[in-house]
């Protein structure tokens, strides 16, 4: 005698229950599907935008300086992008973005210091 994870293991197809779940699941298999090409267009674009990285180091922008900036912006968009999509930032409550409002300040504070170092004339 069989039950139904038996029937499933030797390929038979499991009848549809009356109650109407298999609609549902459908559904819930379409919203996996659109999220599984949204997460692939996103790495795609982060593929993309690494290769941009890469083809930015080849090139002189006329300082140091500029070089540094031309790559922090890019790497600013990638990080941006990872946590809007892949962390599920995008979704997220308000909470959340108090916690990444205090997060981007002292982020910008650190690159201020970054700044601040390069015009510091103990060092030179």
């Amino acid at each position: 005698m069989m039950n139904e994870t038996d029937e499933t293991i030797t390929g038979e197809i499991a009848p549809v229950p009356a109650n109407g779940h298999a609609e549902h699941d459908e559904h819930v298999a379409h919203n996996v599907a659109k999220h599984i090409r949204g997460y692939l267009l996103v790495g795609l674009t982060l593929l993309t935008f690494t290769g941009i990285t890469v083809g930015l180091s080849y090139i002189n922008f006329g300082t140091q300086k500029a070089n540094v900036a031309i790559a922090m912006l890019v790497a600013t968009f990638k990080a941006g992008l990872v946590a809007a999509i892949f962390m599920h930032l995008w979704s997220e409550k308000r909470m959340i973005y108090r916690i990444l409002m205090f997060t981007a300040f002292f982020v910008l504070g650190l690159f201020f210091l970054i700044y601040l170092a390069w015009y510091d004339p103990i060092t030179r």
